[in-house]
Formats: C-alpha cells, structure tokens, sequence
C-alpha cells in the first residue's frame, strides 16, 4: 500500500457514524450555518428557491406505462416526500387535472415510521396491475423492493419482497421476477453491487431462487431483464466488465445463453425485429470501420445467426453527435445535437431501407428532449423543450401526425433584458471547448457562476432553472456552463479525449473557459465563482488546487477527492474504468499528480471553498469532503462544510432540504464574489481539531 495512504491523518473522518466523526460534522454544520444561513438575506433567498421547487405551476412530466393513463411522481410543500399518482390524457390537458393517487409516501413513511424516499416503479406489463416499487431509506442508492397491488392501491401480502442493497429486479409474468441482489456472503462485486441474478418464484423464498448468472468479484454487477413485447417477448443477462464494457447474452426458454457479439464498449437495444448498435470506438466490420458515435442497425435474429449487414443511421462529425434515440411502434427518434444545439429527426424502416425527415413540433432555439414513447401501441411521443431563459413546454406528437402543446411552465424569473451566448475557448492543446454564457449581455466585471462536469460521456445541455434565475441572474450575477471533454457534447471521442491518463484536459478545458470569460470582460478573476457535483466536485477539487488564482470561490457538492483510496469507498471500485486503479502504480503515478486531496500545499492563495455532502450518499462517500475540509482547516484556508444527514448521492431527499443547499450554495458564493475578502480561520492541527490522533495515528 502506498504511503500517501497509510499515513493519511484524517482516516478516522470515513468511519460513516462513528462518534467522533459526527461530533466533527456537527460542529462543521453549526459553523456553516451560522456564518451564512442567518438574517433575511438567506430566508429569502431559500423561501424564493422553495417556491420554484413546490411550485404547482411546474409541469408533472408523465411517463406512458401502455395503459393509457399519464402517471407522475410528485413533490409539493403538502407532499414533501411524494406522491405517485396518475390520471387520462383528457383530464392532463387541464391545467388542474385530477389525480388518482397511488402511494401517498408521507403516509406510508408516518405510518412505518421509516425515512422513505421514492425510487422507482416497475410495472408488469401487459396489465400493470403489478408493480415492484423501490424504496430507500433517506436517499441512498441501496433500496427496499416491494410488490404493489395497483388495483388496491396496497403493498402485497406475502408478495415478492427484496431487503435494502442495491438491487436490479424486473418482472418475468405475474410469478416470476429477475432479481440481482445481496444474497449474502460472496454474491457482491468489488465495487458492491450484485454478482449473482436469479429468477424467482411467487411463494418462494428468495435463498431457493434460480441462478440465471454469476459475474465475477472484480465485475462491476449483472443483471437479468425481460422484454415483454408482444410477438418478441425476450429475457436478456447483461454482465457488466467495468462501468463501459460489458458481456451480453439473450437467454433461451431452455436456459441457455447465447452471447450477442456486439462490442464490448457498446450501447445497444432491441425493438421487435430490430437491433440497434452505437460503438464507443471504431468497429470493423467486412472491411468497414464504423467511427465511435456511429449508430447501426440491423435484424437481430440475423445478426445472432451470423449476419453483419449493417444500416448506418447516424455517422458523428467533428460537430454533431448522437445524444440518445428513442422507439415508436414503427419508428425511431434520433435526438442529436450541433455544437451542443439540440436536432431531432424521425427514421422509418421500410422495404426499401430507412427514411429519415425532421421531427415535428421541435422549436429551432430550445434544447427538446423526448420524455417518452409507447413503443409497444402507438407512435405518439412526448417532447420537452427549454432553454436558459425559456421556460418548459411539453408537446404531444404524432410521428406523421399533429403536435399539440399540452403544458407550459410559467417564467419563474424575469428575464427581460437577458440572453444566451456562445463562445468557444482555446484549451491548453488547441481544441475548442464551447460554453454558454447567459445573463445581461452588456454586464461586465459582475460575479459570475461557471459550471461544469466533464466526465462519463454526461453531456452538459442548455436548461430551464428557476432557482437559478432568481437566486442569481436577478441579483445581477451571470450564469456560464461549460461543456469540457470528458463529456458527451461531442460523442465517445470527447469523453475518451479525458479518460484515465487524459483526465488532465478537462481540466485545462474549464480552466481555459475561466481565461476566456476574463478574457472577454465578463468577469475578473476575484468575482468568478465556480460550482460542480459528483464528478464535477473532483473537477471543483482540481480548480481549487491547480488553478487557485483563476476563481474567487469554489462550491463542491457530493465530490470526489481522495483519488488514492475512492476505489475502496461505497461504489468507487466501479469507477476505475473512468479514472484507473489507483493499486496500480501506473496509474497511481498520474492520479496523484492531480488527486485534490493529495495536493493541498501550505502557504498556497486557495479561494474560498464550501464543501457540501450527505452522510447518506452511498454512492461518493462522505469521506472525500470531509477529509478535505479537515485538511484544508489544517493549513488554516477558508473552508466552509456542511453535511446534510439525508438525501443521498443528492445530498438531499425533499425540496425543502434542496432548497436549503441550493440558498446555502448561492449565499455563499455571492458573498465570497461581491464582499471584502475574509481572513483565513486559524490553523487547526488534526489532534486539535475532534481530539483526535495527531498525523500518522490516523484509523480507518
């Protein structure tokens, strides 16, 4: 083990809900929240983003379960926790539909008396009289699944019922499920999910299940689905190599798997006769080599017997890329963007290979999404459009047929005055990184909030927030998103420009964006304020540490910043394909240089920087803020932390709580760009700071 691990003071701070860790976030927490959620300022500010979230003027975006009916989940200051309701196409079309109410999770929490958060509904289809409906306790990722009778509106007694782990479960007929679960002992993969899938029996108990498939330890998980299309109802098992590459196989009424010989890489999908394939690097086939991006399509009964005739449906650029397609009955829905600008057209196979024409209904300025089809009944699609400053409109379509505007949300700010830009910035080897700019065009020098996540081919698109509108245009302030590599603006090449070893041109991307809008006017270096979650807190990290003179504040959410020991926190071993094996003194040797944990130096001018996390994120251990935050108070810097003790890797689990984070992360950031500069905290030595062993007698 290397000895930047071993020696590392703040170990202790992992032990999740150990004594003297919580006594240290508690004591963070008051500080933070006496320094900035006081006075009126703050409750107005937090009671203007609560409005946004509880708003009943927000659309209740549907999905189609094959019924007929519209179903949506949703959260109000009344329902705190949720409801999961639906209601007809006609009664949607007003503006106060009724709503028939299936779970009311208050009550359902009040009644158990069990902290729970809405997960997921899976239905069985045809019918869904049937539902397998997730649960979990405060936010996390681990889940509670249990059987749902929708017709009773109660959960099943005796029904199928899988304890909290995280889980993949789908339904089979009305007595049988997949379920890919801790079986105990052995049957989870390194990074924590399910190794073993089975397929179980109504009146069973879940140990005397069936195993379909077994993974192995160092996998990332497997799981088992069902297509229940009719005339093509087929089961699949999907075993999942690292976070990119997996081994598929269609599983036979005989029990036999027959692997699908798609590239590892690949995203693939199955609709009725059809069988779709998007590579994430080039693949050669017969002598053609199809770019990463591309998406192909072929008969997938053809394709298992041998058959590589392929049909291109979308071949990338230097400009455009494929975001996401989506099935009709006969048709399929290409979304694609240019430059980070959103296009859709609809394809139609027929005898004499596939026509393609323009997707109706999608406005040429809004970035439009298709929030759901019926691929089994119908070609009716759900389209949602929005922009920066254009609030959502959600339109029903029919491919061939006519469009109709079913919902529009109202301007929760006002944004006369405003607009959206585009500029590129050069990056440090030459490429062009695009960016949004969005406030009032004529502002100069005013703070500036720039976001970004670059990772995980996440593409980062043009959207409505009202929180933001009016916590921070409103108040002047100007709004810049960043699409840097490592997502998926630009398809697989993009992101694999900022993979593992390559991780550094993200970085140098968003930096160069930060030269750029300075560059431009737009802002200077001490009112530039930068936030970013997940994936995007690491890029925060590395800003904080690498680039400290560009930025005149920092906000990380849920980050991720020990790059020496993530891969042995929560899920973080399922990662390794994204950033390497940190066991590995290859990759070790660039992780280091870059690890935000493992670069905080003294006598450094680091911006402000607030840290924020849950302790029940089990995806981002909360760890990594912690530890920072204890180090950084260390070396005496201006950092500020707050733990919220819910919400998962959201950091939080109602509106309230989001609403609260959100003011906490704005006021911060505000204050830290708009007022005089703050003097450091004193220095805190880690024997002093939660009376705890002083450097090298740190525990895990």
């Amino acid at each position: 083990m290397a000895s930047d691990e071993g020696d590392d003071p703040y170990l202790w701070l992992e032990d999740l809900d150990g004594g003297d860790a919580a006594r240290w976030v508690r004591e963070r927490n008051a500080e933070t929240v006496a320094a900035l959620a006081g006075g009126e300022t703050f409750a107005g500010l937090r009671a203007d983003i609560r409005q946004v979230f509880d708003s009943d003027e927000r659309i209740p975006y549907p999905t189609w379960r094959g019924d007929g009916f519209y179903y949506d989940f949703w959260r109000d200051a009344a329902h705190p926790r949720g409801l999961w309701r639906r209601t007809t196409l006609d009664q949607y079309r007003r503006p106060e539909p009724e709503w028939d109410v299936l779970l009311d999770v208050d009550a359902l929490a009040a009644r158990e008396g069990e902290n729970w958060v809405w997960s997921a509904a899976h239905c069985l289809r045809p019918g869904n009289q049937r539902v397998l409906i997730s649960l979990s306790r405060g936010g996390a990722d681990a889940v509670v699944v249990r059987e749902f009778d929708l017709l009773r509106r109660s959960f099943v007694e005796d029904g199928f019922s899988v304890p909290e782990a995280k889980s993949h479960v789908c339904w089979i007929d009305e007595d049988h499920i997949f379920v890919a679960t801790d079986f105990g002992p052995g049957s989870l993969t390194s990074s924590g999910h399910a190794r073993i899938v089975k397929r179980w029996r109504r009146g069973t108990a879940l140990s005397e299940a069936e195993v379909v498939y077994e993974g192995q330890f160092d996998d990332t998980e497997v799981h088992a689905s069902h297509d229940a299309t009719p005339g093509f109802a087929r089961d699949f098992v999907v075993r999942f190599l690292d976070f990119y590459r997996t081994e598929n196989y269609l599983l036979t009424a005989a029990g036999e798997l027959v692997r699908i010989p798609v590239p590892e890489d690949a995203r693939w999908d199955v609709h009725r006769e059809w069988l779709v394939i998007r590579p994430r690097s080039p693949w050669t086939l017969d002598g053609v080599t199809h770019p990463a991006g591309a998406l192909l399509a072929t008969r997938f009964e053809a394709f298992l017997a041998g058959g590589r005739e392929m049909t291109v449906l979308f071949r990338p650029d230097s400009r455009t890329a494929l975001s996401s397609h989506s099935w009709t009955r006969n048709h399929l829905i290409l979304a694609t963007t240019v430059d980070v600008r959103s296009r859709l057209e609809v394809l139609t196979p027929g005898d004499t290979g596939w026509r393609r024409a323009p997707l109706a209904g999608v406005p040429e300025q809004d970035h439009s999404i298709v929030v759901d089809t019926d691929s089994d009944h119908s070609d009716a699609y759900l389209l949602a459009s929005a922009g920066f400053l254009q609030p959502a409109t959600l339109r029903l379509g029919q491919v061939g047929g006519p469009v109709e505007t079913l919902k529009r949300e109202p301007a929760f700010f006002d944004a006369d005055g405003m607009a959206v830009r585009q500029f590129f910035a050069t990056s440090a080897d030459g490429t062009r990184v695009p960016y949004f700019v969005v406030g009032d065009p004529r502002a100069t020098g005013v703070p500036t909030l720039l976001t970004g996540y670059g990772g995980y081919e996440v593409s980062q698109t043009p959207s409505y927030s009202g929180a933001i509108g009016r916590a921070w245009l409103t108040r002047g302030g100007t709004y810049v998103v960043a699409n840097i590599r490592g997502g998926g603006e630009y398809g697989p090449e993009w992101h694999r420009a900022a993979l593992r070893e390559n991780r550094p041109r993200a970085f140098e991307d968003f930096a160069a964006v930060a030269v750029d809008l300075v560059t431009r006017g737009i802002t200077t270096p001490e009112q530039l304020g930068i936030e970013g979650g997940s994936n995007g807190g690491l890029l925060m990290g590395v800003m904080l540490t690498r680039y400290p003179e560009l930025f005149g504040a920092v906000v990380a959410h849920v980050p991720l910043l020990d790059m020496r020991r993530y891969h042995r926190l929560l899920a973080g071993a399922s990662w390794m394909a994204e950033y390497g094996d940190p066991d590995r003194e290859a990759d070790w040797a660039y992780l280091r240089e870059y690890s935000p944990y493992h670069n905080v130096r003294a006598g450094r001018s680091y911006p402000p920087l607030l840290l924020a996390t849950s302790t029940r994120d089990d995806r981002v251990h909360p760890g990594h803020a912690r530890k920072m935050a204890a180090r950084l108070r260390e070396y005496g810097y201006d950092v500020s932390y707050y733990e919220n003790v819910e919400g998962g890797h959201g950091a939080a689990a109602n509106n309230e709580q989001r609403a609260f984070l959100w003011a906490l992360t704005l006021e911060f950031l505000w204050r830290r760009l708009t007022g005089p500069a703050r003097s450091a905290v004193p220095r805190q030595q880690p024997s002093v700071d939660a009376g705890q062993p002083a450097p090298g007698q740190g525990r895990a």
